[in-house]
């Protein structure tokens, strides 16, 4: 068998698109950037929500991936290459993580030992959060996201080069312990990178909220792609709406159980009613905080839940792409509303800048600057490889069902 190529149409997309996403991204980074001129502190802290955003769509993919290895399913044969390329950007994302080591000072309280010396809490609590001890984690977790990656793309390489049948069982082998990988490094990656922005609060659900965001973003993002990528060979010729059905079902369950984990949070904080603990949720009442969580509750829940439900919503491709364009907006609203009153206090020097929904200029900034980065590099991953996982089991079946399925909805 071999491999597909890609259509000289879509490459010819491919190339503007990364050449444009590029620009924009040195654009935006460089304008960006100017800030930290005027407020370091912000600038960091802009920084810092940006890069949150993008490694969370690295590391969502990741899981996808693995869950897909773990459990199969139709939906992952399609997606396979675009979640593969995502991961890929994982060098990237460890270059733009070396700024925020400079700024550990500006951007955590338990970092600076004046602070720490008239706190007996953060002394307390140093031994885990010093910045040495800080450096080592981020290595770790890095080093096994890194060791991940590679394995399970250097075997679907492998696998297209010898269509070797025992990979699938290795793909298994290696996902259930990497699912455990995951989830325990990006728990203690949301501890210290988002949670200790305000050290003095705990919630030891923080992580699987962190988690389950990054693969609702992902999945998002993959069904945008696959929609983007489907009017274009080979992904023209072996997709249905069966497809974007199972997509959408699972967008939808974790929509479900993002909405679930974040209530339970609260409903255990609120029952509990400790000082130590309130203290999260008293720094959102004030200003426009109480909007954000309104519109949380309307945007990031209710209203693609109903949307959701509905079968000819998920069958149709465009449809289910604006429902997932629009949970990526509400997927930055919600990163703004778990760290934002830690990076945006009202007495920095750059506090008067336009703010839309709690999200800081730079913010937006960083965003689209990191952003343009890491859909350059994203894309030019995405061509290295065939669109379609060669020597797949799901490969004939996806090709002898076509007949019998239904087109994508145009």
């Amino acid at each position: 068998m071999t491999p597909t190529p890609f259509d000289d149409q879509l490459l010819s997309h491919i190339d503007r698109l990364r050449s444009r996403a590029l620009r924009v991204g040195f654009a935006a980074l460089a304008l960006s950037a100017v800030s930290v001129f005027f407020d370091p502190s912000q600038f960091f802290r802009s920084y810092l929500f940006g890069y949150l955003f993008w490694i969370g769509v690295t590391l969502g993919s990741l899981a996808i991936l693995m869950i897909h290895h773990l459990v199969g399913g139709k939906w992952g044969y399609v997606t396979r290459r675009t979640l593969e390329a995502s991961t890929r950007v994982l060098p990237l994302m460890a270059v733009l993580f070396i700024p925020i080591l400079f700024g550990l000072s500006e951007l955590y309280s338990w970092a600076r030992p004046e602070v720490v010396a008239q706190d007996a809490l953060l002394q307390h609590k140093s031994p885990y959060l010093n910045v040495p001890f800080f450096m080592l984690r981020v290595a770790g977790y890095f080093a096994i996201w890194f060791l991940l990656t590679r394995t399970l793309n250097r075997w679907s390489q492998e696998q297209d080069d010898t269509a070797n049948a025992h990979l699938v069982q290795k793909f298994e082998n290696l996902s259930g312990p990497g699912l455990v990988l995951y989830g325990g490094t990006m728990t203690f990656a949301a501890f210290d990178w988002a949670m200790s922005l305000d050290p003095h609060w705990f919630s030891t659900m923080f992580g699987v909220i962190f988690m389950v965001g990054q693969v609702l973003t992902s999945f998002a993002c993959i069904i945008i792609s696959v929609n983007l990528l489907s009017s274009y060979k080979p992904l023209s010729e072996v997709l249905t709406v069966d497809h974007f059905h199972d997509l959408g079902k699972l967008m939808m369950a974790f929509v479900m159980l993002w909405a679930y984990m974040s209530f339970s949070q609260f409903l255990i904080i609120w029952s509990g009613n400790l000082a130590e603990e309130v203290t999260w949720y008293v720094q959102r009442q004030d200003g426009g905080w109480p909007w954000v969580a309104i519109a949380l509750i309307v945007g990031h829940f209710i209203l693609p839940f109903a949307l959701l439900l509905s079968q000819h919503t998920k069958r149709n491709k465009r449809l289910l792409s604006m429902v997932a364009g629009f949970i990526v907006f509400m997927r930055l609203i919600d990163l703004t509303w778990q760290i934002g009153p830690a990076l945006h206090p009202a007495d920095t020097p750059l506090a008067s800048l336009p703010t839309v929904f709690g999200l800081h200029l730079l913010d937006i900034g960083f965003f689209l600057g990191m952003g343009g980065l890491w859909l350059n590099m994203f894309l030019d991953q995405l061509t290295k490889r065939p669109l379609l996982p060669l020597h797949d089991p799901a490969h004939e079946e996806a090709h002898s069902a076509l007949g019998h399925a239904e087109t994508v909805n145009i």
